[in-house]
Formats: structure tokens, sequence, C-alpha cells
């Protein structure tokens, strides 16, 4: 009997691994050539903003003269001409020795200005916060907005519908500056770090993408904006121990399971200043959301949305901005959830409506009294909406695959709802298809992948799909890919249990021995966030699951119910109330039938790893089926579903004070005791979004149940645990070491 081995430290040292040559040979696969000198990285576009009045996108590009900053740049469709509007020598302050650091822009209506964000800074997610400078490209004339605001203090910086103003929010605050006098005229004036206007607060953020919170009106009077009151939401509080002598704590609203929420509310307010009318929402602030809201396209009104806090009921308002009077026009329930992808989207008068009401998430046309109209119908659910072209007899672009759930086309349907929904992506290019609209839908970034094919960038024609020119062939790429001894991949599905069919992929060794038996290692999510079976490029982590793979071992995914699949309703809304049950069995099932399905699997070496929700997943597979994994890594998890935010949890598991059961039974942490094989716990120390609160109650219960595991805490890491130099290559050194020794 071995002794008993309560915390491991994961240390640098990684004895595990075997050295890497000086020279690898060209056919495999290293860590240092993935992570570190990073030989498949694939060729990024840069981000583009289409022209509006011109056949043509912009980009910001490698200066043409020099080195340092960015040559802002016109592209035109038809010819290919590059047209440099304004070099990144032009873009120098007056004073400064190097130009501005660009990181986006915006153009005015007529594209004679723009906008250029600067200095940015990270807030959770993005990097919103920053500096603003206004450019003429006419004049190459450079002003700073903001006055005497500190250095990168504004967020969401937009002009007004004539271009005269620029609106921008400052310290919780949201302020009008003019281009003319560059007069600031503070249209609120109470933000404060509990009272947020015209940005939100951190759950808001996260959950229901809530960061730019303010609309100008189409005649450019008044804005819109959100106010979130965050006093008597209970704080959370991250130690950064490593940048200073003595710990700097951040604090910040952080409302979990069960817990108050900000209370959350709009207003308008005239661009000159005024007193704020806020719009009569029914129902307890803090009990409901308001993902989305608009003017309509005449001024006259305000189209709002508004959740419920278990967010099965979605109601529609259009509210008086004068008044602030609402009418109920809309209701949208479902028996488990609704999800957050109404945006709102104009078709004329009317908008664009998603549904699952009759089994599969189709579009309809909503007028303002709420009549629907159906746009797509059919057994295939609408992915994702890309684009709406509301010009007369406009048509809707959209994502679907009606006969293969792991891939992406792009559809086309008429607004008028009459005829089939047209596929425009060419039936020769199996795998994942996006596209970049232009704003006459004539003209398309279009990226192309599949698991084994890196994504290629062209740009198109439509309706004809037809290529003008390639834009990023991905050519070194693709030599290098053809120059490895790469593994096979095959996509099948697998019975769950009770007839039901699972999509899975599983990814074997190129010269596999069918005598021999090898270690399997699941890859999973498991949770509504995430889809990890998709015949789409997987970049580094696919590279590494295909390093290992060299190495002999194999590795598969299933995707089991409540994953966010195009497979109908059901298939989505069965994980209600059953996260860490449901997906777990299914897991477990559909396991069992790969190794009952591939005779060269070896059941004693099976391991399963995730990040996130598939961290989570991974606890709940050893911790409830210890005779089925051997190994479990497990990266940024949610030990316990009582500690993370209200949104997220509560829409899929309700609340805690009614669900005590499903959140007891869902959480890994009830079952620890349970643990008998290798378990290794990754997480990032610094991590706002699954706090690492969490990993230490799971220490604390695997210690009480005298169990071993191993746990790496990185420092001041947030929940992507790729900042600061060679975390990522350690990181997946850590748990290449880690499977090497325990599986």
């Amino acid at each position: 009997m071995k002794a008993p081995l309560f915390l491991l430290i994961a240390v640098h040292a990684l004895t595990g691994l075997h050295a890497e040559p000086a020279k690898p040979d060209p056919a495999q696969l290293t860590l240092a050539r993935i992570f570190t000198d990073k030989e498949f990285d694939e060729e990024k576009m840069p981000s583009l903003k289409w022209s509006k009045i011109s056949a043509s996108y912009f980009t910001l590009e490698k200066p043409a003269e020099g080195k340092d900053g960015k040559d802002l740049v016109q592209n035109h469709v038809e010819t290919g001409k590059q047209t440099i509007l304004t070099s990144a020598k032009a873009l120098t302050p007056k004073g400064e020795k190097k130009p501005l650091t660009v990181d986006s822009f915006e153009f005015n209506a007529d594209e004679s200005k723009a906008l250029l964000f600067t200095h940015t800074k990270k807030v959770w997610r993005k990097n919103t916060r920053g500096d603003y400078w206004l450019l003429d490209l006419a004049t190459k004339a450079l002003t700073k907005l903001g006055g005497d605001a500190a250095p990168s203090t504004l967020m969401f910086a937009k002009f007004s519908p004539d271009g005269s103003r620029v609106a921008f929010v400052r310290k919780n605050n949201l302020q009008v500056q003019g281009l003319a006098d560059l007069k600031i005229t503070a249209l609120t004036t109470d933000g404060s770090h509990t009272l947020i206007n015209g940005t939100s607060d951190w759950v808001n953020e996260e959950e229901l993408s809530l960061r730019d919170c303010y609309r100008w009106s189409p005649d450019g009077k008044q804005l819109l904006l959100w106010q979130f009151d965050t006093k008597g939401v209970k704080r959370f509080s991250l130690i950064n121990q490593t940048d200073g002598t003595y710990p700097r704590i951040t604090t910040f609203p952080y409302p979990k399971a069960g817990e108050k929420n900000s209370a959350t509310r709009l207003g308008i307010i005239a661009a000159t200043g005024s007193i704020i009318t806020w719009l009569k929402v029914p129902g307890d602030p803090r009990e409901h959301y308001l993902p989305h809201a608009e003017w309509t396209p005449d001024g006259k009104s305000v189209l709002l949305q508004q959740f419920n806090r278990l967010q099965n009921t979605l109601r529609v308002f259009l509210a008086d901005p004068t008044t602030g009077e609402t009418r109920l026009i809309l209701t949208e329930t479902d028996p488990a959830w609704i999800d957050n992808d109404n945006p709102i989207r104009w078709i004329g008068d009317d908008f664009l409506w998603l549904s699952e009401r009759r089994g599969w998430r189709h579009a309809y046309r909503a007028t303002l009294s709420g009549k629907l109209t159906p746009i797509t119908t059919g057994p295939f659910d609408v992915i994702e909406v890309t684009k709406v072209n509301d010009v007369k007899n406009g048509d809707l672009y959209f994502y679907a695959s009606p006969e293969n759930p792991t891939q992406r086309y792009l559809y086309r349907a008429s607004l008028e709802g009459s005829g089939e929904a047209q596929r425009l992506s060419p039936a020769d290019q199996p795998g994942t298809h996006t596209y970049n609209f232009s704003e006459d839908t004539r003209w398309a970034i279009h990226t192309h992948s599949s698991f084994s094919s890196p994504p290629v960038v062209d740009l198109i024609t439509l309706p004809e799909h037809l290529t003008k020119r390639t834009l990023k062939p991905q050519t070194k790429l693709r030599e290098k890919l053809a120059a490895l001894n790469l593994p096979k991949t095959q996509f099948l599905r697998v019975d769950i249990g009770e007839g039901i069919q699972a999509d899975a992929w599983i990814m074997t060794p190129a010269h596999l021995d069918p005598q021999r038996k090898h270690p399997l290692l699941m890859n999973v999510y498991g949770e509504p966030a995430g889809q990890t079976v998709k015949d789409s490029w997987g970049g580094q982590k696919m590279l590494w699951h295909a390093m290992l793979a060299q190495q002999g071992c194999v590795i598969a995914s299933v995707d089991t119910r409540g994953t966010p699949a195009p497979k109908g309703r059901d298939w989505r809304k069965a994980a209600h109330l059953q996260l860490g049950i449901l997906n777990a069995r299914e897991e477990a099932v559909g396991v069992r039938a790969l190794l009952k399905q591939f005779t060269f699997l070896d059941p004693q070496r099976v391991g399963i790893w995730g990040w996130s929700g598939g961290g989570t997943s991974s606890l709940d597979a050893i911790f409830q089926y210890p005779d089925l994994y051997r190994t479990a890594i497990a990266v940024a998890p949610v030990p316990d579903r009582r500690l993370y935010d209200t949104i997220y949890e509560e829409r899929y598991m309700g609340l805690p004070k009614d669900q005590l059961k499903a959140y007891t039974a869902g959480s890994p942490i009830t079952r620890a005791k349970s643990l008998q094989g290798h378990l290794l716990l990754i997480h990032g120390i610094g991590d706002d979004n699954v706090h690492y609160q969490g990993v230490e109650k799971l220490i604390n219960e695997l210690i009480i149940h005298n169990k071993a595991f191993t746990v790496m805490p990185y420092p001041n890491r947030d929940h992507a645990i790729n900042i600061g130099k060679g975390t990522s290559r350690h990181l997946y050194e850590l748990m290449t070491s880690y499977l090497k020794e325990h599986l």
C-alpha cells in the first residue's frame, strides 16, 4: 500500500519529459515547434472594416516606411489596389518620436474622419479602455480627445450621426465632446465604483456581452444608456502577489449563483445634457436582465428586451423615449432556458427574431406589434445570423449544416419567407466556412478550414461565390504540415444510450499497430457554452493532440447532449438542471462505445482532459466513473457550481435555493471522495472568471478524504493561462509530462 499523498505542487523540472533534439525531425511535432517557435501558426487577416460608401475595405498594415506603427490602408476589391490613406509616420503626434500604436478605428459617415483607438488596456476579456485620437484624412491632422482625461481611461468612443460630436465613457460616466470647439459635456456625473453609466459590470459583460452600453439616436439629439447599480452586490478579491513587494488586491462585484445582482435600467438623455428619462420597464431591476436595446429606425421609440432571472422568459417592449412608458409586444418562453442570441437587427421597420418554439432554431420577421412571420423552416437549425440585407426583396444570410452538425455552411433565405433556403458555400469544400460581408453583400471575406486543413482566406463575390483573389493561402503552413507524419482522424457517431447518436472524432497514430494496446485520451467540454467535435482547424491544441498521437496515444472527443450542436432544441435543452450529471453519464457511455468499437484501445489506460467547463467535466468523469478513467487533467474547472456567476449557472441549473439537489449532484466536489485515479488540477490564481477559490475548496475536500493529487497554480494568470513569457509552453509541457507518467 503506497503512502498517502495529499498535495503535490507541479514544478518546472517536469522530469517525465524526454529531451527534445536541437534539430527536430521535420516529420515529428514537438512542444518547442508548436508553442515556442510557433512554426505552425497560420497567417491571419488583419482586423478590417468594410466601407459603407465604396467597394473597398480598410485595414491596418505594416508600414511601407520605417518599422514602427501601422499604415491605414484602403483595399479596393475590384482591382486589388491598396491605397495608403495615412502612413504610420503621419500618425506621430507632435512632440512624439514614434507613431501611435493603433488598436482599432472607426469612420464617420462620409469616411473623411476616423477615430483611432490607441494605448489600449484590457478590461476583463477585451481591450476596451484606452485613448482616442481624431484623424482628419484630408489634412492628416491628429487631435487627442477627452480633454484632461488620464491616459487610457476612455471607452467606446463613437461619432454622432452627423459626425460633429463624439460620445465616450470615462470613469463610468457618459460624456460628449464637440469636434469643432472640443468642449466636453458631461451627460452623467454620478458614476462611481458602484454606479456604472454607459458600460457594464463584470457579470453582464461576461455572460450577456454587454460592454458598449449606450446608443446615439438617429438624429443625434439624444442618447440611450444602460446604468448598473452594483451597491449590495458582494465583492470578490483577486490577490496579485507577483508584481511588487506587497500584494495588490483587485476587488470587484461578482454575484455568485443565488446572490444579489446589480440593478439595471435604461435611460434617455439629451446630447446637450438634461435630466435622464428612465424607461419604465416592469419588474424588479435586480431580478431581470436587459440584454439588448436599440432606437427604432425613425428614432421615435426604443425597442428593448428583458430576461427574467431564470432566463426562461424573454419579453420585448417598445418604449416612448419622451415619457419612458413601455408597451409589451412579444414574449418568448421555454421550459428550460432561452439563449441570448437576438441582438436587434432591423428589416426596414420590422426586426429579425430567432426562436426555437417549433423545435428548431429558426428566423422570423417580427413587426412592432409582435406578429411573427417565418423566414426559415425545416428540420435544421439556424446556427448564426451573419448578415441581413434589408433592401427591397432582401435576403438573410446565415450559417447552417442540416446534414452534418460538425460543419458550418453559408445559406441565404428571402426575408419574405418565400422559397427554400439556398446553400451558397461550395459543395466541394467540406468543413467550416465563415464570412465577413460588405455592406451591400456583393462581396465577402471568406474563410474555409477543416479539421486537417488550415484556414484559407479569400475575397469572393456573392451570390455566385466566385473567388476574386486569395488573401491568405497558408502556403508555408501547408508545406510544413505536408512534411509531418500526421495522425489519422476519423469523424463518427457513437451511441450514448437510448439510441441517441453523438458526434465524435478519433485521432490515431499514422502507423497504428492494431495488435498493440494504445492509451486513450478524451478531450471534453460537455456544457452549453462549447462544442469540441467540429470539422474546423484546431490550431495549437489540435497539433498538441497530434503530437501525442505521434507518440502512441489515441485522442478522441464526443459531444454529449447539452452542447450547442445544431441538432435541435431538445438536444441542447436536455442539459437543463442536469449539468454534471447527464453529460458525465453520456460521456462515459460514449467512451465505452469507443473501447468496444476500437479493440486497439487499452481500457485500463483511459484519460480525460478539458478546460473551463471541460475542466469541470473532467472532474465529473474521474469522480463519478473511477472504474473507467485512470487519469484526468482539469484546467480552470468549477468544482462547486454555487461558486460561479448568477447569469450562467442559473440559466442552466436554476436558483440554488430551488434546485439544491441539482447543484449538489452537479458539482464535482460532492464526489471528490470517490477519486481513485491520477488527478492534475491547473488554475490561474488571477482568474477573474472561474475563481481559484473553487480549486482550493476542492483541495480541502481531497485532503479530508486522504486523496493523492497534483496541482499547478499559475501566479496572476487569468482564465486563458497564456499571459507571461513561456506560460503556454510550460502548461502544455506539464500536461504532456503528466500524461506520459500517469496514462
